[in-house]
């Protein structure tokens, strides 16, 4: 690395660790006034908590770490143009993107980190918020499902299942329809219990009643009593009967990934969601490469009133980013777009504005749009 690149990336790693410890501690701050009560009134302990704000970090730091891009992009680069460097770098020869090449890179670092985070652990933590802030009775009744029905179309089964929990694999009360290829009837399992061995991918029904049918609907054979009966070439697992209860938002990649493969006989509407969210989870990281594109060349100024509005546009376009993701998001969600264009296509428009701004500011010439809000900013005065 050149004197040069250890220079830039030492001022603004400075900035960048302070805005990130900064937020962080705002958010703990407000966190912990929410839920000091909860904490208190139901004792919970304090490994508990600090198990809580583990799973909750993930989560935080992949929605601060763009915010935290700008300003410290922002900050460093206008500072560095207030002191006269760009241009003393500029004067020596130095290209302008070979100046923010390293503050690039340090962006696609952003970019790989938010991606291991969001990958599995982010989408954990709003579900990890329920199950550890709860009251340890009233969250297994809450999130304890009951009356459950899952349709397996591929197989032609149905089950009826009267109470159990996500994330165990112990089912009371279950009740199977094995179906034939017209629909038919052709053997019912009912079980007061049924257990799930990932081991061995079996499924072991305890106290059973089986029962058989003919295409006329009339009962053939009846076995009135098995103390238990296991089941080696079933394609269910406790994820996929609970799914139709999940929501996107919490699944992480691998998960939305079963989901969909699961459940690929769903209607395109209900499975629009899951598809999305799929896209989402590997789109949204990228934000940060797209935020640098964007903050990088607006942050540099070669005079304060042009700092300011460079600034002023910055923030603009990352709040209008914001907004397109989730309009976007929304759009994907109601199946009314793709889920590769919902989720990609905010970060492909402002990253192409992020070059575009990149090459006006190389070539140090104003972008149309800011020249033209200049111009008539002058007119009125």
């Amino acid at each position: 690395m050149r004197r040069l690149d250890r220079y830039v990336v030492r001022y603004f790693l400075q900035a960048y660790f302070y805005c990130i410890i900064g937020f962080t501690s705002i958010w703990f701050i407000f966190d912990v006034s929410d839920n000091i009560s909860t904490f208190l009134d139901q004792r919970i302990s304090r490994l508990l908590i600090l198990q809580y704000y583990l799973t909750q970090v993930p989560q935080i730091l992949v929605i601060l770490l763009p915010v935290a891009l700008l300003l410290a992009l922002l900050f460093t680069l206008g500072r560095m143009s207030r002191s006269n460097e760009i241009v003393s770098m500029l004067t020596a020869g130095v290209s302008l993107p070979r100046v923010i090449a390293p503050l690039l890179f340090i962006g696609l670092l952003t970019t790989a980190g938010s991606t291991a985070l969001n990958y599995s652990l982010a989408p954990h933590g709003e579900y990890a918020r329920k199950r550890l802030l709860e009251d340890p009775q009233s969250r297994r009744q809450q999130l304890g499902l009951t009356a459950q029905i899952f349709r397996n179309r591929t197989d032609n089964r149905t089950w009826f299942i009267q109470q159990f929990f996500p994330g165990e694999n112990v089912f009371q009360t279950v009740h199977v329809v094995q179906q034939d290829a017209n629909d038919n009837i052709v053997r019912n399992y009912i079980a007061t219990r049924a257990l799930y061995h990932p081991e061995m991918h079996a499924w072991e029904f305890q106290q059973t009643k089986v029962v058989d049918y003919d295409e006329a609907g009339n009962i053939t054979n009846t076995v009135p009593y098995i103390e238990s009966l296991v089941i080696t070439d079933w394609s269910e697992t406790p994820f996929r009967l609970s799914s139709a209860n999940v929501r996107a938002e919490h699944l992480s990649v691998p998960e939305l990934r079963d989901y969909l493969q699961f459940n690929a006989d769903f209607p395109v509407t209900l499975l629009a969601p899951f598809a999305t969210h799929l896209e989402y989870r590997l789109a949204l990281p990228w934000t940060c490469l797209v935020v640098t594109l964007v903050a990088a060349p607006l942050g540099v100024g070669y005079s304060r009133r042009g700092i300011l509005s460079s600034v002023a546009a910055a923030i603009l376009l990352v709040f209008a980013m914001n907004f397109a993701t989730h309009l976007f998001l929304a759009l994907g969600e109601g199946s009314r777009i793709s889920a590769l264009a919902a989720a990609w296509t905010p970060n492909l428009i402002f990253g192409v504005i992020g070059l575009v701004l990149l090459y006006y500011r190389a070539t140090n010439r104003e972008p149309p749009q800011l020249g033209f809000l200049r111009t008539g900013a002058l007119t009125a005065r």
